[in-house]
């Protein structure tokens, strides 16, 4: 079993593999990788198929961001045909530059969700919510429920379904619709009451006031910053690249002392630990690879080549 640190590492490489070219020979191969790891992916726990598989939505996406790039980008030499100036944003010529570049675009979303979609196969929500830090132990469990509550909301639904269909109730017109609204309603509302009062009474985020420990962890937060703003602005506006770097990397240590010093307060637990193996390793070792790869010498191949 793979490590879940091992496959962010991977959706990272993956990221960045896919957005650091517009190759569309590259964008191709790292698009039915992706695919076949998403094959691969599939728990056999879960049979419920996929929403939209990579293939659906690559075949809707790429012709539409071709079309689209095509009509509001006027820029290349063949013009496949002109539409009337006086149509806003979308009046000019249409050229072939500007279809294949829409394209390229859309094989590069594709390529993202197909990625995204390895990591919602392989990685479950509760090892997903273990590595947000433990500073933002609230926001965790908020964001636990809320990914919970679209699953269990669709299977209401069709229960709902179900026993008005035994009741003989059939969808005809759009008042056919109410008999289900109101007992989803009913019944979120009657869900959502009961977590709140359990977790009122488990004393979720409950705080004792404001310490100097939580002034000094907004006060670093504000400088951390202040820091990135700073460099950034050296680099962009002032052309000075090195110190610019130096001050967002020295904000970003100072933000990420501040997220581990306030985690360090919240107790946590570890019920069931997933242990590190070779296997692990061999996909770190894949990630590091690709990202030298396409970091270093994607660009010097295709110079070479042409």
């Amino acid at each position: 079993m793979i490590h879940p640190a091992a496959w962010f590492a991977w959706l990272a490489a993956a990221v960045l593999a896919a957005s650091s070219t517009r190759n569309p020979l590259y964008l191709v191969v790292l698009l039915l990788i992706f695919v076949m790891v998403v094959e691969a992916a599939r728990r056999p726990e879960v049979s419920t198929p996929l929403p939209i598989t990579p293939e659906r939505f690559m075949s809707f996406v790429v012709p539409a961001a071709a079309v689209f790039n095509a009509i509001t980008t006027h820029y290349g030499d063949t013009v496949l045909f002109s539409l009337p100036k006086i149509i806003p944003f979308f009046g000019g010529a249409v050229t072939v530059e500007a279809l294949v570049y829409g394209a390229v675009n859309g094989l590069l979303l594709s390529a993202l969700f197909a990625a995204f979609t390895v990591l919602n196969l392989a990685v479950t929500v509760r090892d997903m919510i273990r590595f947000i830090p433990r500073a933002f132990y609230p926001v965790a469990v908020v964001i636990s429920i809320a990914v919970t509550f679209v699953p269990t909301t669709l299977r209401q639904i069709q229960q709902i379904r179900e026993a008005q269909a035994v009741r003989g109730h059939r969808m005809r017109t759009l008042q056919d619709w109410l008999p289900l609204f109101m007992p989803l309603l009913v019944g979120g509302m009657e869900r959502a009451l009961q977590l709140a009062e359990a977790m009122t009474a488990r004393g979720f985020a409950s705080e004792e006031g404001a310490t100097s420990s939580d002034w000094g962890a907004q006060a670093g937060t504000v400088v951390g910053l202040l820091l990135v703003l700073a460099g950034g602005l050296l680099r962009m506006a002032w052309g000075e690249d090195l110190w610019g770097a130096a001050a967002m990397a020295a904000g970003a240590l100072v933000i990420g002392v501040v997220i581990w010093k306030m985690g360090r307060r919240v107790t946590y637990t570890t019920y069931r630990h997933t242990p590190w193996t070779s296997q692990n390793s061999t996909v770190l070792g894949g990630v590091a690879v690709t990202l030298l790869f396409f970091l270093f010498l994607s660009d010097r191949l295709v110079r070479y080549y042409t």
